[in-house]
């Protein structure tokens, strides 16, 4: 597998960043190492750009023939190797070289079929979604169920302005959706990967734990009543050492307060490695972080932005730019230790310890190309500065074909989460 082309430009005119964006997909192709004959394109435009989607798609599609299968959507930023584009007009594209066989668009109108189905069996899933669309976490699980693997990845579309989602295959149609021009508007879409198309995926949380776990004994719709046979709001307000007698302050530290949840079933078999990994002031995949958005006082109860369930584990937490960048550079560098050889030749060696300034994608990392989709809460000053979180995945992965976008919501697993992100790459055999 050669590495994927990929571009990305700003521009107030779509027209002259579209451009800039095929000048670099071509100089990309015309490099020894690039795939040459790809299919299938990842775009990803800013919500600048949101009522023009349909003619960006089919301005791209026009100068790129070759690709017979589109898939993407929009955000309030977007990613690419080394770079975020927030609140500015932009755009960015990486072009897959795939087998046909081991892939497939998808959409509401020409949806992924079940995985009993005798036609094609997908192995995971990247998903695009509508927020607005109802159940959509429901609706998420459920297309998990349909791969074999069970473990899908993508995020939610994110817009000031209406959300759009690209799914085009084929000469000009998704099979099924008659003369539609591949932009859509709610439920899901995206692309389904055979077995055959390896991808490797890490999920790295944004959120740090300030509490113990505690266990869910009573709950009401999305107010969580007890913890640990207690009043929930009590337990809280101790964790969070603050009372309601000062209220300026407790409310200052509430408003600065999110709720890790887990299932028993999704926490690991080794108890010993899960206390390990929060001693070390992290959350693993199994938590889900989710907003507190209000308390009641008369049930001494709080509220929270899932309907949860008894039984479940509930951790306090709170957004912190140093557990994110050293999570963050934990899920590359193990990426990075299981695709890249144990053992190379000086060449390669050389190569692969460049300095920052003379690094390059090199075959050794066996990475043709990465999808990462983030939270639109985390880019930018959340890691310190513009583009930090984008440079950090770069030093930490290595300098290789990168596109993405900043969501309202991150799927991974079976899950939607958030204040994460989700990094998969397309690997190549050792």
């Amino acid at each position: 597998m050669k590495l994927f082309p990929y571009g990305h430009a700003t521009h107030p005119q779509w027209q002259m960043a579209a451009g800039l964006v095929l000048a670099q997909l071509r100089a990309y192709q015309a490099l020894p190492g690039y795939a040459k004959s790809p299919t299938l394109a990842l775009l990803y435009i800013t919500d600048h750009y949101a009522a023009h989607a349909q003619d960006i798609l089919d301005h791209l599609s026009a100068e790129l023939p070759d690709i017979t299968d589109w898939s993407g959507t929009v955000g309030v930023g977007i990613a690419s190797n080394n770079v975020e584009y927030f609140d500015e007009p932009a755009l960015t594209v990486m072009l897959c070289e795939l087998p046909h066989d081991q892939y497939r668009v998808f959409s509401g109108v020409s949806p992924l079929p079940p995985a009993s189905s005798g036609r094609f069996k997908a192995h995971t899933a990247l998903v695009h979604a509508d927020a607005a669309t109802p159940d959509v976490a429901e609706l998420i699980a459920e297309m998990a169920e349909r791969t074999h693997s069970g473990y899908v990845f993508g995020g939610l579309a994110s817009s000031r302005s209406g959300t759009v989602q690209f799914a085009l295959s084929g000469h000009g149609n998704v099979k099924g959706q008659g003369a539609a021009g591949g932009v859509f508007s709610g439920g899901l879409s995206g692309v389904a990967f055979g077995q055959g198309a390896a991808l490797m995926s890490r999920i790295t949380q944004g959120c740090r734990p300030v509490s113990a776990d505690h266990e869910i004994t009573a709950c009401e719709s999305n107010v969580v009543t007890e913890l640990d046979g207690k009043p929930a709001l009590d337990v809280m307000l101790a964790d969070l050492a603050v009372s309601l007698d000062q209220p300026r302050e407790a409310l200052a530290k509430v408003r600065t307060t999110l709720v890790g949840l887990s299932r028993p079933a999704d926490i690991p078999d080794d108890g010993a490695a899960h206390a390990a990994g929060r001693r070390a002031g992290q959350f693993g995949a199994e938590v889900r972080v989710r907003h507190l958005i209000g308390l009641d006082p008369s049930r001494r109860g709080i509220a929270i932005a899932e309907v949860p369930a008894v039984g479940m584990k509930l951790a306090f937490c709170e957004r912190n730019m140093e557990a994110a960048r050293a999570d963050l550079i934990r899920v590359c560098a193990e990426i990075r230790e299981e695709l890249e050889p144990e053992e190379v030749t000086l060449e390669v060696a050389s190569a692969l310890s460049a300095s920052e300034a003379e690094s390059a994608p090199h075959a050794a990392r066996r990475i043709a190309g990465a999808v990462y989709v983030s939270c639109s809460g985390r880019g930018g000053p959340h890691f310190g500065a513009p583009s930090a979180e984008m440079q950090i995945v770069r030093r930490a992965l290595g300098d290789v074909p990168l596109v993405g976008f900043f969501a309202g919501g991150e799927i991974a697993r079976h899950h939607l989460y958030g204040y994460t992100g989700v990094l998969t790459v397309f690997t190549a055999p050792a």
